[in-house]
């Protein structure tokens, strides 16, 4: 799949295509659900978003890795190159680390506001020194550099069928939703690392602060305080999802898709964690493998269709006009019906998922 993208997407320079297939495989082995949408775009679109996700990951690891032998210190050194690297890479257009190479080209031929990736850095760095968040107002300045910028950053990548302005509060907000999510599917990892995603104040209001969390973390013991929180941090986020909802209907339809199985199977995430009991201090909640592939076939079956009416209105424009009394016996026959190649590679991905879970 990755030589088709490329080609589709109109990218021919060796280092350009190896930069964005590592990209690819990043996106592939760390962000299942957010790859298995990616699947659901026309394949010319697919090489930018592994891109943008590439990198937002390369900066996050760096933030998040357990390795004890990376000291804040040293995290911060690192983040301080990879801005760096950043900045020269969206200025010149060339990078020696093929992540930023390949989103410094993304940036280029899309249009994208250098200033959303800067925000999104200075959250990076934040998180080396904020461990938790006063208020939910604190919280989403935070995420304004973590979350909204990266669906800012899809939006021009993604297409609209309105005026981008008018999409952009949606698309941030979506951003903002699926972050959110994973706080709350993450809450017992994060402690690990010292920090609390979740508001103090929201998390004071049912009697919870982080020692009864670090408690229930070690303990391995459940509280319904804890279990009260999480639900109300839960309502909070379907809210978001709420607000976001709206920009769907104002991509290109031929993203819609995508975007719309990632809005499906996030939200599959929360109900994952109530399944569970909200246990999420203890455990990370898993959407069934079964369940996202039933979402994806169904963003399969829309994609096909969607292409199919594309096809069917080309078809139409390209037929010839019959003169007056022309008998249309005369005309050429047509040819033969060809299945496309999107059609062939959403259906492999489609068995290929299948397989992973019969």
């Amino acid at each position: 799949m990755t030589d088709r993208e490329l080609d589709a997407a109109g990218i021919t320079d060796p280092a350009l295509r190896d930069a964005y297939t590592r990209c690819r495989q990043l996106n592939a082995r760390h962000g299942k659900t957010y790859f298995l949408a990616t699947r659901l775009l026309p394949a010319d679109r697919r090489p930018a978003v592994h891109a943008l996700y590439g990198f937002a990951r390369w900066a996050d690891d760096i933030v998040d890795s357990l390795d004890a032998r990376l000291t804040n210190e040293r995290r911060l050194t690192e983040l301080t190159r990879l801005q760096a690297d950043m900045e020269r890479g969206l200025r010149d257009g060339g990078s020696t680390e093929p992540v930023v190479l390949a989103l410094a080209d993304t940036a280029r031929r899309y249009g994208i506001d250098h200033q959303h990736f800067s925000d999104f850095m200075a959250s990076m760095r934040s998180d080396l020194c904020v461990t938790d968040y006063p208020t939910y107002d604190d919280l989403r300045q935070y995420m304004h550099g973590s979350a909204a910028v990266i669906g800012l950053q899809m939006l021009p990548v993604l297409g609209t069928v309105t005026p981008r302005e008018s999409a952009a509060p949606h698309a941030a907000a979506l951003g903002v939703a699926f972050q959110l999510t994973n706080f709350l599917r993450d809450v017992g990892e994060d402690l690990d690392r010292g920090r609390v995603y979740l508001p103090v104040d929201l998390l004071a209001a049912h009697g919870v602060d982080r020692h009864l969390l670090t408690w229930s973390r070690r303990s391995g013991r459940r509280d319904r305080r804890i279990t009260q929180a999480l639900r109300t941090a839960a309502a909070l986020t379907r809210g978001v999802y709420r607000e976001a909802a709206p920009g769907l209907a104002m991509l290109d339809p031929v993203s819609r898709p995508c975007v719309r199985t990632a809005f499906v199977l996030y939200g599959g995430i929360l109900e994952a964690i109530a399944d569970d009991g909200y246990a999420v201090v203890h455990r990370r909640a898993v959407v069934p493998r079964r369940r996202r592939v039933a979402v994806a076939l169904n963003g399969l079956l829309s994609v096909t269709a969607a292409r199919a009416r594309s096809r069917a209105q080309a078809r139409r424009s390209a037929l010839p006009d019959l003169r007056a009394g022309q008998d249309p016996r005369t005309l050429p026959e047509p040819p033969e019906p060809q299945e496309p190649p999107d059609l062939r590679a959403a259906r492999s991905a489609s068995e290929s998922a299948h397989q992973e879970v019969t």
